[in-house]
């Protein structure tokens, strides 16, 4: 088994989790084909980013953006020139 190499001095720990909840993030990183160091790093990933989203909407809710915006970007998205190419 690989283990990631990190750029910085790790330190390991251990977290209290319920075994049931061990078992299922030790199978969900195996299926994943990632260490559980890189599938709990992916996880907060996620959820940093998902938050991020969740404010992006509710400032945007706050202070909707005028119609100009809409138009443009459903010209940019009608031509697949989103942030991810699609």
């Amino acid at each position: 088994m690989a283990y990631p190499v990190y750029p910085w001095s790790v330190t390991i720990t251990t977290i209290k989790v319920p075994v049931p909840l061990r078992d299922r993030i030790a199978s969900d990183a195996r299926a994943d084909g990632a260490t559980i160091a890189a599938f709990l790093t992916r996880l907060m990933d996620d959820e940093a980013r998902r938050r991020r989203l969740k404010d992006v909407g509710a400032a945007m809710r706050l202070h909707p953006p005028e119609d100009d915006y809409w138009k443009e970007f459903a010209e940019i998205d009608a031509v697949g020139g989103g942030v991810d190419g699609h």
